[in-house]
């Protein structure tokens, strides 16, 4: 089979060669073998608080012996550089509740089994259809083949690896967690701090703003509660819609939920991009009333846009009565790069002194909120969300270009979250290097010990704590779901 391109989600990366995933296809025939063993292990609820391999014997040199460096000693400038990946991969990644994330149980079913990987390898090929039994199993392909990072698709009708042996026209995506994804190149236009990969304190607020809409419009408008916002590792965040009704929606509903939340339309600079009927429809009011108060702040104080004369254009063609824009340009003219934050106070300033003669307050008034949320509503990466089939990064990878890790926002602490703090791989790794106590006594007062697991030696323990709880609210209410209805979650597991 030849291989073809397929694209890549979020951060803009490139095409990646799309290997055909029987080629290497490491679990083979000794498959179920492998899963009886590790089904004595899998569910220790310590296999997550103790490092899976001692990195320090992982890597050999040509001669087969050993290297004993410390994790120092192979620190890269690269953030993805392999022998990095393979540290992080073995010490740090929580494969366990990955597991019982996707499982959505402790116990083995096919909504893990069934479910497609796919890796981006350091040679920049691009396996798809891969799936694994276990995360022992998924654990092992990953630290042979050490990608530099790994996407999660759908719950196919089938193991995706044996795709080609099912029957023609049966193999086929049957549920997925509902995702949106928010990248700040879509507000490309209107930041005025960054552009395109680069981001800061200020810009990650259009982040921040489209995160408030969406999450409350998820929640109060569809009543979904199993919502975990994921950061990009780059520029943006995405959102994984987990409850069970949201996993089994089809194409046509996700199409549906996604041009709910289509506000800001239209590609070019030139042109009113919000034009809404009146009255607003419940959500939209509710996302004016979130967004107008950071629209003062994030947008006219922080970002500026109508500084210049050149953008003040742009407020005014978004008014809708010619004589106060006259009155304004006028008014701006005499005034050296005025900040947007008194022009936008000049707009009723100036139409309550009657300036025009034609304005009608409350056409005003409509434009100055479409202007808000043309400013501030969510711009999302439609095409993620529509389809069932959508590969998208899987939460604790390392973003290769800047080495930091994918970890989860605490939403009840949204307005706290920064970019910059997320740790990097390699600062992580250091942590470890640099750890002082390698033991810590027990609680029960017999002056036992056990090792300190690596990522409670880290910075990225709270983002692991968050997901673990996360996941075990999942799966209580996975369990409350399957008493209704009777389901049992080990259908199709054969050992």
């Amino acid at each position: 089979m030849a291989p073809h391109k397929t694209t890549l989600d979020d951060d803009g990366d490139d095409a990646m060669q799309d290997v055909d995933s029987m080629q290497v296809d490491s679990v083979g025939a000794d498959e179920k073998t492998a899963v009886k063993d590790e089904l004595e292990h899998m569910f220790d609820d310590d296999l997550d608080d103790e490092p899976m391999v001692d990195a320090s014997n992982i890597y050999k040199n040509n001669s087969g012996k050993a290297n004993t460096t410390a994790i120092s000693d192979i620190l890269s400038t690269n953030p993805s550089d392999p022998q990095i990946m393979l540290q992080f991969y073995s010490r740090l990644f929580p494969w366990r509740q990955l597991y019982r994330w996707l499982n959505h149980s402790d116990l083995p079913s096919t909504d893990f089994a069934h479910r497609e990987f796919a890796f981006t390898l350091h040679n920049e090929a691009y396996l798809r259809y891969q799936s694994y039994p276990t995360f022992e199993t998924l654990r092992r392909d990953v630290l042979k083949l050490n990608p530099s990072r790994f996407e999660i698709g759908p719950v196919y009708s089938a193991r995706p690896r044996d795709r080609k042996q099912v029957q023609k026209g049966s193999f086929k995506p049957i549920e997925k967690e509902l995702v949106f994804d928010i990248d700040l190149t879509d507000y490309d236009e209107i930041r005025t701090c960054c552009s395109k990969t680069k981001i800061c304190i200020k810009c990650w607020q259009f982040v921040t703003m489209a995160i408030k809409v969406v999450d409350v419009a998820l929640r109060d408008d569809f009543g979904f509660q199993h919502i975990m916002w994921v950061y990009s590792g780059r520029r943006g965040a995405h959102a994984w819609v987990c409850d069970k009704k949201a996993r089994k929606l089809d194409d046509g509903k996700r199409r549906a939920i996604t041009a709910y939340f289509e506000v800001v339309k239209g590609g070019s600079q030139s042109g009113k991009k919000v034009n809404l009927d009146r009255p607003l429809h419940p959500h939209i009011r509710r996302s004016h009333d979130i967004l107008k108060d950071d629209f003062r702040q994030n947008i006219l104080e922080n970002q500026d846009p109508f500084r210049t004369e050149k953008q003040a254009e742009r407020l005014l063609q978004l008014l809708p009565d010619r004589q106060l824009n006259e009155a304004l340009r006028e008014k701006w003219d005499s005034t050296i790069e005025r900040p947007s934050s008194e022009k936008w106070k000049d707009i009723d300033a100036l139409a309550g002194s009657g300036a025009s003669k034609t304005i009608i307050p409350k056409v005003l008034l409509e434009h100055k909120q479409d202007i808000i949320l043309e400013y501030t509503y969510p711009r999302l990466d439609a095409e993620v969300s529509k389809h069932l089939n959508h590969l998208l990064k899987s939460p604790f990878v390392v973003h290769p270009g800047t080495g930091k890790v994918c970890v989860p926002i605490d939403i009840s602490k949204l307005d706290e979250f920064d970019p910059d703090d997320v740790p990097t791989v390699t600062q992580l790794l250091k942590e470890i290097d640099q750890w002082k106590n390698p033991v810590k006594k027990e609680e029960d007062g017999d002056n036992s010990i056990s090792r300190v697991s690596d990522i409670d030696k880290t910075s990225l323990k709270p983002y692991h704590d968050l997901f673990s709880r996360f996941v075990q609210k999942l799966l209580n209410a996975e369990k409350s779901v399957n008493k209704k209805t009777g389901e049992i979650k080990t259908e199709g597991m054969d050992f």
